[in-house]
């Protein structure tokens, strides 16, 4: 589930507040990454398990209204095609998420206002009622309807808030940051389930592999290792810039790039350059992108003309 781009992001973050905070250490630095890994697989954890917590609070509902009907000695005829959703209950009944839930004691107590404010919005939009009118819904549309309950999710205001107040109440960080994208994988996940799996279906793993954890590691190694050396390579290529006004985000994304650029050769050139200048866009002021792609191309042309790179370097001189 976490990616190169994901672990380069996190990498800057952790570097970032690093040598701004100036009293942490490598070893607290690696860690504290390691934390970050898993405060995002816990929200996609969390998320999955919304598949569980809509249905009970849609069948708490129901028990009301049919509680005030005999009460008032209206009819009512309840329709359970949400709450008996074949996918919710395969979720609700999955041995990896439940185990991972148990141990990282994720609730949705803190969230409670977005169930309630989630079950009333979905339940008036046309692909809800389109769903409850069908007579017998295959796993299939049970499926669609849940990766459209989250894609709507993710346009909710509310959904961010209940963020906020359940990463304060869980102890995690950066939900609200993530949101967006683990809702991707939660969708992704979604289109994986199979009927015939049960309990077992697997989920997405936190990392594909165990190459993609080591490159993370290895990454955050080379940048703190290196730090002065980069420092360096970059001051000396600052003569057509005001020192003072560069972003100290922006320094942080080029010592992230050289490391990956120089001690990771079998990364293309070109992946390294566009991972990182995106970065600058995403997370730097207005043009730090051009300021990071002006530097980086310095450099590289420089490193290129020492033979100091072990791959080739097709970027302009």
């Amino acid at each position: 589930m976490i990616n190169r781009t994901i672990v380069r992001t996190r990498i800057i973050q952790i570097l970032f507040a690093y040598y701004k905070d100036g009293d942490k250490t490598p070893l607290m630095a690696k860690k504290e990454l390691l934390l970050r890994f898993t405060d995002s697989y816990c929200l996609y954890i969390l998320l999955l398990s919304l598949m569980d917590e809509l249905p009970r609070y849609a069948e708490q509902q129901m028990e009301d209204t049919i509680a005030r009907a005999r009460a008032t000695h209206h009819a009512y005829v309840p329709n359970r095609r949400f709450i008996d959703n074949a996918l919710s209950q395969q979720v609700f009944e999955n041995r990896e998420l439940r185990k991972f839930i148990d141990e990282y004691k994720l609730r949705w107590d803190a969230g409670l206002p977005l169930i309630a404010d989630a079950y009333k919005k979905f339940v008036e939009a046309p692909y809800y009622k389109e769903y409850m009118s069908i007579e017998e819904p295959s796993f299939e549309d049970d499926k669609r309807l849940w990766r459209k309950i989250y894609s709507d999710l993710a346009q909710s205001e509310a959904f961010y808030t209940a963020l906020e107040e359940m990463e304060i109440a869980l102890d995690h960080a950066n939900w609200c940051i993530d949101a967006d994208w683990v809702i991707t994988f939660v969708i992704k996940t979604i289109k994986r389930f199979n009927a015939e799996e049960g309990a077992d279906q697997p989920l997405l793993p936190m990392f594909a592999n165990e190459e993609e954890l080591n490159f993370a590691k290895q990454l955050l190694d080379a940048a703190l290792a290196h730090h002065e050396e980069y420092e360096q390579m970059i001051d000396s290529h600052l003569k057509n810039w005001d020192a003072s006004r560069i972003a100290y985000m922006d320094r942080i994304i080029l010592e992230t790039a050289l490391a990956e650029i120089i001690y990771f050769p079998e990364i293309a050139l070109e992946v390294s350059f566009n991972e990182y200048i995106e970065l600058a866009k995403e997370y730097s002021s207005e043009k730090s992108h051009i300021f990071v792609n002006g530097i980086l191309n310095e450099i590289l042309s420089e490193l290129k003309r020492e033979d100091k790179l072990l791959k080739a370097v097709s970027l302009k001189d």
